[in-house]
């Protein structure tokens, strides 16, 4: 049974004196068995929701909302996956922002992949398509590219040790208002587990992929009534406790069926 994920991307939210006691509120307020939440503040708030989750509830994870894709260097204002060993246990690759306003190539993110990996961080990768593309029909198309070029020359096997997620992320859904639909994100995990597949045969079925773009707790039941779709990646929602109970709540239900189911 694969897991039922929520994880947390505050963005470029919260500063050190508020990001502790916002985690520790959504911590207790997000308790349902069978659900792996995860918290992904900014850098400069890892330490201190990592303190606060510590003391509060140390079964929410922590990650990054990046890597980058050396392990040291004259890379001015950049953190590499050994920096982040001891302040977080996940970390975010292939946001679609990132690809957008710092032009990360699938090759590039498919490196930062590789650092997180070697690190014993647990990596989600993000792919997705812009609305043209989806408009186009291309969206298959465009997420294969995105999976191929990130997971190549990756060992299958490091990377179900690893617990690799993927996060479907359709970039015009996110911060719009607007999101895909249920059967939409559904058709999309099929295709991401399909094109895995092809070289991690063996791991392909046992793979969670999370919806990202838009999620509330008005539409969350949406995407989790889909067999295909293991939870959320949850973007500015995520900083308001009350969306954050609701949407875990739902997730507790869905780990509860998927458990009865078994």
């Amino acid at each position: 049974m694969r897991d039922v994920i929520i994880a947390a991307n505050w963005k470029m939210h919260t500063s050190p004196s508020d990001a502790g006691d916002l985690a520790r509120t959504i911590a207790a307020r997000t308790r349902h068995d069978g659900v792996t939440r995860v918290i992904c503040p900014p850098y400069v708030s890892l330490a201190a929701v990592r303190d606060a989750l510590a003391e509060s509830d140390p079964d929410v994870g922590v990650g990054a909302q990046n890597v980058h894709h050396e392990l040291q260097g004259a890379y001015t204002g950049e953190v590499s996956a050994p920096m982040l060993v001891g302040l977080a246990d996940w970390v975010i690759v292939g946001h679609s922002e990132r690809r957008r306003d710092f032009a990360e190539s699938d090759e590039l993110i498919g490196r930062k992949l590789a650092r997180a990996v070697e690190a014993g961080l647990r990596p989600i990768l993000c792919v997705g398509e812009q609305l043209a593309e989806r408009e186009a029909g291309q969206q298959t198309d465009v997420v294969r590219r995105q999976l191929t070029g990130a997971l190549a020359g990756h060992d299958p096997a490091a990377l179900a040790s690893a617990g690799l997620v993927i996060a479907y992320e359709p970039v015009w859904a996110i911060g719009t208002g607007r999101n895909a639909s249920g059967q939409d994100a559904s058709t999309m995990a099929d295709a991401i587990r399909t094109v895995v597949g092809e070289s991690w045969p063996a791991g392909a079925d046992d793979l969670p992929v999370l919806y990202g773009g838009s999620v509330t707790s008005a539409n969350i039941a949406e995407f989790l009534t889909e067999p295909a779709i293991d939870g959320a990646l949850v973007g500015g929602a995520s900083l308001k406790p009350d969306e954050m109970a609701g949407i875990v709540a739902r997730a507790g239900l869905t780990a509860a069926a998927r458990g009865a189911a078994a």
